[in-house]
């Protein structure tokens, strides 16, 4: 399997578990991996920044219970619309971290459901992975659908495009610096914690022992190939966190896809910057 184009700047990772990392590699590659596992799974908790402020205060807030994990979920609802659109942070975001999105939807007629995903926000757990999220996708859908549309950011995008290939029945979606191979996740990952590309394969042979398969199997790219409604691909070109190349193997392999490109608002401006969100207004003729 070939290895991944490295792109170190998705979190900064303290020194000290660096050092650690790189501690480890050099005594024990078990061990290393062992403590890569834990890092990987364990989302980093940031403070709420003042913009998503005034949604976390106006949205009616609610809990659903994910029975396969038993855990709880913070959920925020916007508007009072009867069509439904479900947004999904990414990984160590907030189901507030789409408020200008929420914004645009409810002036439509729209209500906007999102959520903190489990062991982030307030939402119940100490760590989670991408299945987790699809798990929690599934579980909204069910309590809280059906949805016209979906967006998702980041790992939140990887996750709706593999809920929409299991069973989310939407009419369009679209993603955001979306993910894309868990191949090279893993030694993007690997990398930014000082560790050779060894420990990245280890890595990803733990998550397949986890998932019972190949984890390669939730990439978007192979995902993608069984969603037949519309997919909008939105990436920077110069997004730091996820490398632009995620976005045209996305796209090359959907069946029903459009690739928007912006430059210069990085992975989390994104979000809310107006050349984005009238692209999202004229993709779901809001």
């Amino acid at each position: 399997m070939p290895k991944a184009s490295v792109n170190q700047k998705v979190f900064s990772i303290p020194k000290s578990i660096v050092y650690t990392g790189q501690t480890l590699a050099f005594v024990s590659p078990r061990l290393a991996t062992e403590f890569a596992v834990k890092l990987f799974k364990t989302p980093y908790q940031f403070p709420r920044p003042k913009r998503e402020q005034k949604m976390f205060d106006k949205a009616l807030k609610s809990r659903v219970f994910i029975p396969e994990i038993n855990r709880e979920i913070q959920l925020y609802h916007c508007g009072s619309g009867d069509k439904k659109v479900l947004l999904i942070h990414g990984w160590a975001g907030r189901g507030t971290q789409l408020f200008a999105i929420a914004e645009l939807f409810a002036a439509h007629g729209f209500q906007s459901i999102s959520f903190d995903a489990p062991a982030h926000g307030l939402s119940q757990g100490k760590d989670t992975d991408m299945t987790q999220f699809i798990l929690s996708i599934h579980e909204i859908d069910k309590k809280h659908g059906p949805f016209e549309y979906a967006i998702g950011h980041s790992l939140g995008g990887m996750a709706l495009v593999n809920a929409a290939k299991n069973g989310f029945k939407l009419k369009k979606i679209a993603t955001a610096g979306c993910g894309n191979s868990i191949n090279d996740i893993c030694h993007q990952f690997v990398n930014r914690l000082g560790m050779k590309p060894k420990i990245g394969d280890l890595l990803k042979k733990k998550l397949d022992k986890k998932l019972g398969d190949d984890a390669e199997k939730l990439s978007t790219y192979v995902a993608v190939r069984d969603v037949n409604i519309p997919v909008l691909v939105i990436h920077d070109s110069n997004d730091e966190d996820v490398p632009f190349s995620a976005a045209t193997h996305i796209y090359d392999n959907s069946n029903n896809g459009e690739l928007f490109i912006t430059d210069g608002l990085g992975h989390r401006k994104i979000l809310y910057d107006k050349i984005v969100l009238d692209k999202l207004k004229s993709f779901f003729e809001l």
